[in-house]
């Protein structure tokens, strides 16, 4: 009985976008808060400075590495292939087909991550020009530790391409809990015996948690692993010339992260290290909702689009779009109220000093500003890949990440880091009219009429919410003693719950059908589901 149970819990399909989106968002949630733990931990034990300017250094080139070979399969064409191959009941087949792609990709990563790794000082002196000395050694010393993690993180993310196709989210969600245990694990225990290295053998440690909580489930569906190496495999060739164009595009996303280390290392010390703790924040919201969403809807987009159904396509698109606008806006507008409050309490602490609290307040500011478009970013982005079109996204990445990278240099002359952030959020956006004007061309119809219909009202609770918290936060200044972590929490908990409580009644007096449905859900106690695509939309 109780291994049925657990059978049932950690194997279960998920039968809705709503209802998979929903587990996303509960471990996205829980993965994003202890990343703000280990942010906080980071900021108290080594401030803005050098240290921590060197170690998110670190992290550019693995993860170039990472994101180019493992995302670039992933994102470009795996999960349609696999969906394909899985509902015409190849199952031989299927697992032929992900034995060859994962020892490709092994391969690949070995000999990849060792030419990086002997030639890390010549690299790293041209991503960190500002880097000299001991702060240099350091950084190429931590770059080769967490050369290891490219590999783990590899594995673990095949397997939760295969957890993803299979529709198993909840175990494919407990991944990134791992990761950040693991660093944390770094931080508390592996510093006080390594130094400054115990942060990267955490991140070492953490690639290995990722990888090892996913295999149980991904040997359930009935993989068994196979030296096979079959180029000539029908869907490993559809991969190989789908993921092509999209190892470029992915190219251009990690060029935005290498020029703004570049121009950050030019910087004040600790620049690079603001910047990367602005930037978690900032991605909070982003990654429990509009990742969550985007990640659900992928399947069935991808199904959609193999019926040629192109009604339900825009019907699924408009109702997910609305989705990530109905939480991703009211996000916007209380972290630009809040901002004070939530960078002061997440990582005012220790050795982070109230220079460094400023200037990540400014940056979590500007960042903001694009939240609303990195969201619906991740959304036109896989209808692309749904559509089977890399190449898209590719070009038009390359011109905005161009004017992306060009504001941030401009913005950075006047107003330092804070411009590195203004000039990433208006990438963003710029990316989004881009990617939104050329998916109309070449579906016909996204639904904009109901998108802006929805949104307005969207737009309109968000700011009366905003408003709410913002007198909210000068009404309990009088009553609250805003020097301590305590006064600041108080303050900032109940301005966003007057914001929050202020954007429900709206939504409802404003007839919003996003909140409609989620007000009815919680009348009936049952997941979030009015908007969501009708149940035979997402069938196995």
């Amino acid at each position: 009985m109780l291994k049925i149970f657990s059978n049932k819990i950690f194997n279960g399909q998920s039968q809705t976008i709503t209802s998979a989106a929903l587990i996303l968002a509960a471990a996205s949630l829980v993965s994003r808060f202890l990343g703000l733990i280990r942010d906080r931990l980071l900021a108290g034990h080594f401030g803005a400075g050098d240290i921590l300017d060197s170690y998110y250094a670190a992290f550019r080139i693995p993860d170039l590495v990472y994101n180019l070979l493992i995302l670039g399969v992933l994102s470009a064409g795996f999960i349609p292939v696999f969906v394909n191959l899985w509902q015409n009941n190849s199952r031989q087949k299927t697992w032929h087909f992900v034995n060859s792609i994962l020892n490709i990709l092994i391969v690949g990563l070995i000999i990849i991550s060792a030419v990086f790794f002997i030639f890390t000082p010549q690299i790293m002196k041209l991503i960190t020009p500002g880097f000299t000395g001991e702060k240099f050694a350091q950084t190429v010393a931590l770059t080769r530790i967490i050369f290891l993690s490219p590999l783990l993180m590899g594995i673990g993310s095949i397997c939760g391409g295969v957890l993803q196709s299979a529709k198993r989210f909840l175990i494919y969600s407990l991944a990134p809990i791992f990761y950040n245990l693991g660093i944390i694990c770094g931080i508390l225990f592996l510093t006080p015996r390594f130094g400054i290295y115990g942060l990267a053998l955490g991140v070492v440690l953490g690639a290995l948690l990722n990888m090892f909580i996913q295999l149980p489930t991904v040997f359930w569906l009935g993989f068994r692993y196979k030296f096979s190496w079959d180029f000539t495999d029908e869907g490993v060739r559809r991969l190989i010339k789908l993921m092509v164009p999209r190892i470029l595009t992915l190219a251009i996303s990690q060029l935005n992260f290498v020029a703004i280390t570049i121009l950050a290392s030019g910087l004040a010390a600790g620049s690079l290290a603001i910047f990367n703790l602005s930037y978690n924040i900032w991605s909070f919201p982003l990654g429990i909702f509009a990742v969550s969403l985007a990640t659900a809807a992928f399947p069935t987009l991808s199904q959609n689009v193999a019926v040629r159904d192109w009604l339900r396509f825009s019907r699924t698109f408009s109702q997910t779009f609305l989705q990530i606008l109905f939480l991703i806006v009211p996000s916007s507008a209380l972290f630009i109220v809040l901002r004070a409050q939530i960078v002061r309490v997440i990582l005012g602490t220790g050795k982070f000093d109230w220079t460094a609290t400023i200037l990540t307040i400014r940056s979590l500011e500007y960042l903001t500003f694009g939240l609303f478009a990195e969201a619906l970013i991740l959304l036109l982005v896989r209808c692309f890949f749904a559509l089977k079109d890399t190449r898209t996204p590719f070009w038009l990445g390359l011109v905005s990440s161009a004017l992306r990278i060009f504001a941030a240099w401009f913005l950075a002359r006047y107003l330092g880091v804070a411009g590195l952030a203004l000039g990433y959020a208006i990438g963003s956006i710029i990316y989004l009219i881009f990617l939104w004007f050329f998916l109309e061309r070449k579906t016909g119809n996204l639904g904009f009429r109901e998108i802006f219909a929805g949104g307005l009202k969207i737009i309109l609770a968000s700011f009366l919410a905003g408003a709410a918290a913002y007198l909210t936060l000068q009404l309990m200044d009088l009553f609250v003693d805003t020097h301590t972590v305590l006064g600041i929490f108080t303050q900032g908990l109940l301005a966003g719950i007057a914001g929050l409580a202020v954007y429900f009644l709206a939504g409802l007096l404003l007839r919003s059908a996003e909140m409609q449905a989620f007000w009815q859900a919680i009348k009936n106690r049952l997941p979030f589901k009015s908007v969501a695509p009708d149940k035979e939309l997402i069938q196995e």
